[in-house]
């Protein structure tokens, strides 16, 4: 039986009530109900127990209506979508969130998926609690809720919490390595971890869908960043259990909550053939090795032999980005460090003289 605040199985038979319909693997790698999260998790979630949260709560714009903005065939779309009311939507904030705040262990990590309407209801319920804001995300999206007097809406907000306690989980090099580069020489890490994300939806035509689904590309981001295999991951609004297979397919456990039996019962059906950890072998495997001298103190007779190097290369009308990269590679450093270093020896008049200095080193 689950540690919990809330009534347990037992409680809820001795007062006659029927016990909540649940979906739950003999192998321990899945557990899901069709029930409101809320209650749900009070019935079956124990304190501290959940590794990652990734969630897409309803967002009280008359989802059921959303077809008016969108082209789409709506014959494929699963019935039973289930709203909450505006005007109900800051106390159903505070009330899910409250929950998340109590079932995530110290250091786990939340990630909420928001439209712009009832952002601040959101935003006000998680300042209510211990969790800390780390990343406030834009997930840029094609396919924008179509509108004629006023801009195109086509991006979502990603809420990134987390539970103080305990240091968090952050793969930095789970996906580029630090050394890895773009078309045109940036860091590929760096790219990839800024706060916008362009990420298109999926496109499904003919197949039954939920009225809203996060893509497997931005699912799978998020999971390869904030946790590690067998971690449970928990979505308290399952919807089309996407955040679940896909956290099923990168061999973590998962965990979650639906209302509307008309999607529970279909996607579960669709659970069936999900095969654990099929997804990590597509997976890219970053270049992790790292500069041979990166973390080690520079010395002085370092920095002298950088900045005599430095002129050198500049007496050879090299372009700037062509040294910084000739010295990285010769001094075992990384690009930035590098980039530090020279600012240094140039505010200190040790790479040029008179009206030159300071003015060779706008790149950095």
């Amino acid at each position: 039986m689950c540690r919990s605040k809330g009534r347990t199985r037992t409680e809820r038979e001795a007062k006659g009530e029927p016990s909540s319909p649940g979906v739950i693997d003999p192998g321990g790698m899945f557990r899901f109900y069709n029930m409101d999260c809320i209650e749900g998790c009070k019935e079956h979630v124990g304190d501290g127990s959940v590794d990652l949260i990734v969630t897409d709560p309803p967002y009280g714009i008359e989802g059921h209506t959303l077809h008016k903005h969108y082209n789409r065939n709506e014959e494929f779309v699963i019935d039973g979508y289930i709203e909450v009311p505006a005007e109900q939507y800051a106390e159903f904030s505070r009330a899910w969130i409250a929950e998340a705040e109590r079932i995530l262990r110290p250091g786990a990590a939340m990630y909420v998926v928001s439209g712009y309407t009832h952002l601040t209801d959101i935003l006000i319920a998680l300042r209510a609690t211990s969790l800390q804001e780390v990343n406030h995300l834009v997930w840029k999206y094609n396919f924008g809720v179509y509108t004629t007097r006023k801009y195109i809406s086509s991006h979502y907000h990603i809420l990134y919490y987390t539970k103080p306690g305990k240091k968090s989980v952050f793969n930095t090099f789970s996906r580029f390595g630090p050394k890895e580069k773009t078309p045109t020489g940036g860091s590929q890490n760096y790219l990839d971890r800024e706060d916008v994300w362009s990420i298109n939806r999926e496109y499904k035509p003919g197949q039954r869908k939920n009225k809203n689904e996060l893509p497997t590309q931005l699912l799978t981001k998020i999971l390869q960043y904030s946790s590690n295999e067998g971690d449970l991951v928990c979505d308290l609004f399952l919807g089309s259990f996407s955040t679940a297979k896909v956290a099923l397919g990168l061999n973590r456990r998962a965990l979650g909550f639906e209302k509307s039996k008309t999607a529970f019962d279909h996607q579960i059906a669709e659970i069936a053939s999900i095969r654990v950890g099929a997804l990590l072998t597509d997976l890219r495997v970053p270049d992790r090795s790292r500069a041979k001298n990166q973390g080690r103190p520079w010395t002085d007779s370092d920095k002298i032999a950088l900045a005599a190097r430095y002129k050198h290369l500049s007496s050879q009308s090299l372009k700037k980005k062509a040294i910084v990269e000739t010295l990285c590679d010769e001094f075992g450093r990384g690009r930035f460090a590098v980039a530090k270093v020279l600012k240094e020896l140039d505010e200190a008049g040790e790479l040029w003289s008179g009206k030159q200095k300071g003015a060779q080193l706008e790149m950095y």
